[in-house]
């Protein structure tokens, strides 16, 4: 026993150590060894867990999506509004994305072009069947108007958060990025909200999109 959890100490270890080289330097930099002295394991421990450094890459992915995944489905289980679901969602991988170590590895990961063969769209196909399903609810409720489609909604919010947070990553290193997610719902609730929704809906951005540091403090 006490040797698995030493085994699960440190492939936890070389996950992290993992996402902050890829993180700084990219997946084609990122070299084993670097890898190694960030996670304070030899290469021989890394070895014993990954049999390559795509192994290793497709771990900090899909860890970083279950971290944002776990805080999506609280959202989901105390949260009745679709909308505002939706909302702070968006909110929440944003701060992930500022402030997560892994969330921000595995998504770069994900965004740097064509790394792997075949490339990793699961977490994309995850965030696009939720907010479809979101959305769809939002119709039902009578906060989206009648003829929004949930598809082609989910279709335009996830790339645009995606082109978002790559673009506030060039230019200030995501520090503006919880300001642009909101600007994006502030042009996009006049076009789907039901028109005696938008006030009430509106009036939720500035209470949802807080920027946030590490400890969840508002800053």
């Amino acid at each position: 026993m006490a040797m698995q959890k030493r085994a699960i100490v440190t492939l936890d270890r070389i996950i992290s150590g993992a996402a902050d080289v890829f993180f700084k330097v990219g997946y084609d930099a990122a070299s084993i060894a670097a890898i190694a002295e960030a996670a304070g394991a030899t290469k021989g421990a890394l070895y014993f867990h990954f049999s390559s450094k795509e192994e290793l890459a497709r771990a900090v992915i899909d860890q970083g999506h279950r971290v944002s995944s776990l805080g999506a489905q609280q959202i989901m289980e105390t949260t009745d509004s679709p909308v505002e679901t939706m909302l702070l969602m968006c909110a929440d991988l944003a701060n992930g994305l500022v402030n997560d170590p892994l969330v921000r590895a595995g998504i770069r990961l994900t965004t740097g072009g064509p790394i792997f063969d075949p490339p990793t769209r699961a977490p994309y196909d995850d965030w696009l069947q939720t907010f479809e399903e979101l959305a769809r609810r939002g119709v039902e409720a009578g906060e989206l108007a009648p003829g929004t489609d949930p598809a082609k909604l989910a279709h335009f919010i996830i790339p645009s958060f995606t082109g978002i947070q790559m673009l506030s990553d060039v230019l200030t290193g995501m520090d503006d990025l919880m300001d642009r997610v909101r600007e994006m719902w502030e042009f996009l609730l006049p076009s789907v909200a039901a028109p005696d929704r938008l006030d009430v809906l509106s009036a939720l951005l500035p209470e949802v999109f807080v920027r946030r540091d590490a400890t969840g403090a508002m800053r």
